[in-house]
Order: C-alpha cells, then sequence, then structure tokens
C-alpha cells in the first residue's frame, strides 16, 4: 500500500489558511473500505484490522497449508455387480475397503500348514508398506505340478461366498486357509500335485500373474476338492470362512 508524501510547506500553507476547517476524511489515497482486505491465492484471509488503522510493521501472514490428504486419481477396480465401500475393517484402525490396491512391491506372503490341521494351509500377506492398501477378497489359487509345461488344468478349490475387497492396513497381516482335502479321504485323492501357487491378489487389473508365488507341497501331500476361505483379520476366523466355502 502506498502513501502519497505532502510537502512540508504545502501542509504549513493549508493548516494556516484553513485552520476553521474541519478534515472530513483521511487515510491513504488508495483505500477502498468497501471492499476490504483480500486474501492472496496462496493465503488464507487475515481478519482485517479496525478501519483507519495500518498494520503492525513486520507482522506474521496467514501460513500456507495444502490438502489434508491426497485422494487417487483413479477409484480400484471392483468386481462386477458390487459397489464400493468405505467401511473399515473393526479393530483395524482407519482402514477403507475401497483403498488403493496393494502393490506386490509391499507385500511378504508366506505359506504353512497349520497346527493340528495337516491338511490346511495358511496363506499369511503382510503390508510391508507405510499406507493401508487393499485385496480381492480371497486370493487366487490353484494346485498343479511345478514340471507341467501346461498349468492350464491346475485345481482350484471351491471358494467362501463374497466379493468385498479386503482391506489391510501399513504392518497389519491377511490370512486366508485352504483345506487341500477336507473329507480326509486316503484313496483316491489327485496324484501329482506337487506346488500350491498363490496370487494375492486374483484381480488380474491390479495384480500380474506373473506376481504368482510358488510353494512346494510334499510327496505325501493328499489333495481332493480343496476348500478356501476369504481374507480375514486372524487365522482363526479364516478358518471359520474356510468351512463356509461350499455351502
Amino acid at each position: 500500500m502506498s502513501v502519497r508524501r505532502r510537502h512540508p510547506l504545502l501542509v504549513t500553507a493549508v493548516l494556516a489558511v484553513g485552520a476553521g476547517l474541519v478534515l472530513t476524511a483521511c487515510g491513504p489515497d488508495n483505500t477502498d473500505p468497501a471492499a476490504g482486505p483480500k486474501a492472496s491465492p496462496t493465503t488464507a484471509a487475515v481478519t482485517p484490522a479496525p478501519t483507519g488503522a495500518a498494520p503492525a510493521t513486520g507482522a506474521p501472514t496467514a501460513p500456507t497449508t495444502g490438502p489434508a490428504s491426497h485422494t487417487p486419481t483413479n477409484a480400484p477396480h471392483t468386481p462386477s455387480g458390487t459397489s464400493p465401500s468405505t467401511s473399515t475393517r473393526p479393530g483395524t484402525g482407519n482402514a477403507p475397503a475401497d483403498a488403493t490396491p496393494c502393490d506386490i512391491n509391499n507385500l511378504s506372503i508366506h505359506v504353512t500348514t497349520r497346527p493340528g490341521a495337516p491338511s490346511q494351509r495358511v496363506i499369511d500377506i503382510h503390508n510391508t508398506g507405510t499406507t493401508a492398501c487393499s485385496l480381492s477378497s480371497s486370493p487366487g489359487v490353484n494346485l498343479g505340478n511345478s514340471t507341467a509345461r501346461d498349468q492350464s488344468n491346475n485345481i482350484r478349490p471351491v471358494l467362501a461366498s463374497g466379493t468385498q475387497r479386503f482391506p489391510l492396513p501399513a504392518g497389519q497381516n491377511a490370512y486366508a486357509v485352504i483345506d487341500l482335502n477336507p473329507s480326509g479321504a486316503t484313496t483316491g485323492t489327485t496324484p501329482d500335485i506337487n506346488e500350491l501357487n498363490v496370487l494375492a491378489d486374483q484381480d488380474d487389473t491390479n495384480m500380474p500373474l506373473a506376481a504368482t508365488h510358488n510353494f512346494p507341497l510334499t510327496n505325501d501331500t493328499r489333495i481332493l476338492n480343496p476348500h478356501m476361505g476369504n481374507y480375514r483379520a486372524t487365522i482363526a476366523d479364516a478358518v471359520t470362512s474356510m468351512t463356509a466355502a461350499g455351502k
């Protein structure tokens, strides 16, 4: 804001000639009282000072702040016939079900035999990243022979119902349980199966097939009509989901 300087001699002359006159208005020549101060495009508006008061020298300006969070430009893929959900997984903090799909580079994948249940395998997916992400309702799993040139006829498990994506907070685990032989059959099982293949997100628009992890099975593993549940936050809940597969 600029203020015109008045020559001292001119001020003296005005005082001498018009001492009886009343000065009706004063202030900077370029002040527009009706408009008030305007906020800069990059700063928040500051409460205007009382009319006629000059701003204090060196007064701080309002800080510039950006948006509180970033929203991904592209919405995550949702299976046909479903709608996105922003519900959160109980007991795991703020992890929306429509969070950005997980990056395979931010996941560690392990498969272990469930204690006390030799026909069951626990698929454990750990989010090693720093932000929440989401997985398909269950992993993409098939069983085959590691030496076979044609894997198109690999066995796929019967799945529990459900299509909602599973939210996975940073540093947390998602579990799915597969029973390779629910009936406990000792005869009639499928021969020459020595490998369990796991794709953490079975939606290939989010995760390429090249991200499939292969886990060997021992020679005495019996495979017949396998069943698998959906991802859950605990192994116990994953077992419950698995027992509902096919029902």
